[in-house]
């Protein structure tokens, strides 16, 4: 079982955008700024997590731009005003991965590790096995898994997801409970 409390400063703390920051359409796509929320403790959450990790980065699949839905610069609008909501609050993200491939093969669309990859060949200082993952589907813990990182679930979307679980080595309620968890445990 995974111990929180190993974690320093220097991991990685690897975030899923939709059920994770803001509210997950269910089977349809965030197609545009005006469509985007963030959960209600979410920038908190961000803020303390900012203080406990050097470096965070978002990775998210966005099928919708592949599927035409919605373009290229929609994504990068609701990213650029995603990260200034952020960074105004306190927090920050070093830099967000994205996959707009249809393909469930493609190398860099989750659960395959192709965008921890991406993030490990920007930030040498990486180290994938002190990284989490923080999702709220299998798929990203799958993800996690096959990069070799260690997995954190939220149960935000998916609350039935059984747990214990073999893909998952700890569950919060939100991101802010993860957040609150980790801050708790640096203090003692």
């Amino acid at each position: 079982m995974f111990d929180l409390s190993t974690t320093n400063p220097g991991w990685t703390l690897f975030l899923d955008r939709d059920g994770v920051i803001n509210h997950d359409k269910d089977n349809d796509y965030i197609r545009n700024w005006d469509e985007f929320r963030f959960y209600d403790d979410t920038l908190a959450a961000l803020v303390i997590l900012a203080k406990l990790f050097q470096r965070i980065v978002v990775v998210t699949n966005q099928k919708g731009v592949g599927k035409q839905l919605m373009t290229a610069d929609d994504l990068v609008t609701i990213h650029t005003n995603m990260t200034i909501a952020i960074e105004k609050a306190g927090g920050h993200i070093d830099k967000i991965y994205y996959c707009t491939d249809l393909a469930d093969d493609s190398p860099n669309r989750k659960p395959n590790p192709g965008m921890a990859f991406q993030a490990k060949a920007d930030f040498e200082m990486i180290d994938l096995s002190e990284s989490l993952i923080v999702g709220n589907r299998i798929s990203d813990m799958n993800f996690g898994r096959n990069a070799g990182m260690h997995t954190v679930f939220v149960a935000t979307t998916h609350p039935d997801t059984p747990f214990p679980n073999p893909l998952i080595d700890l569950r919060f309620t939100n991101l802010y409970a993860f957040a609150e968890a980790c801050a708790s445990l640096r203090k003692s």
